[in-house]
């Protein structure tokens, strides 16, 4: 049986493999879904959900892992931040055999993404240097923030452009080497 990862997009799923990759587990694109963004992962007449569940049924499917950013409860008082997004989707998955849940966020402030997941594992003076650029170059709109930070971070880190020894990673380590096991 296929375990199965359920994120919001595609760098989710870019991320989610080289984070696998260096955990030494090899995984196809079939142990994917992508649902296009986090109002999807509430939405229980979803494709994917009735697609997923019948893959369970045919017993395709054994383990499923729902990683989602946490974002920002000033931005969506209903799934926004951590809480709110463990509550919501604990509904989900209540009715989900062998699922589990990752919200990616800072764990400081329990907020944000993948892009603020990864900022909190760099030393503080690399953050400032990264969050006043953002500041002061004055991007618009979330998209393009986290997508901005993301190529900053790359740009900045060529060799090794991800710590995933840092214990900010040990959640998101934990619930995939759990998932592949």
């Amino acid at each position: 049986m296929n375990s199965v990862i359920i994120c919001e997009g595609k760098s989710d799923k870019n991320f989610l493999t080289l984070f696998l990759k260096a955990l030494n587990i090899t995984i196809s694109d079939n142990n994917f879904l992508i649902l296009g963004n986090k109002s999807n992962f509430f939405k229980t007449d979803n494709e994917v959900y009735t697609q997923l569940l019948l893959n369970i049924e045919l017993e395709k499917v054994g383990k499923v892992l729902f990683v989602i950013d946490a974002d920002d409860i000033g931005n969506d008082s209903k799934y926004g931040g951590y809480e709110n997004t463990k509550k919501e989707l604990i509904k989900i998955t209540s009715k989900i055999d062998n699922s589990k849940i990752c919200i990616i966020c800072d764990p400081k402030t329990k907020t944000g993404y993948l892009e603020s997941l990864i900022l909190s594992t760099i030393g503080e003076n690399h953050k400032k240097c990264i969050n006043d650029f953002l500041n002061c170059s004055e991007f618009k709109g979330k998209e393009n923030k986290k997508a901005i930070l993301h190529q900053i971070y790359k740009t900045a880190y060529p060799q090794a452009p991800y710590n995933f020894k840092h214990k900010n990673f040990n959640n998101l380590n934990q619930e995939l080497t759990e998932l592949f096991q």
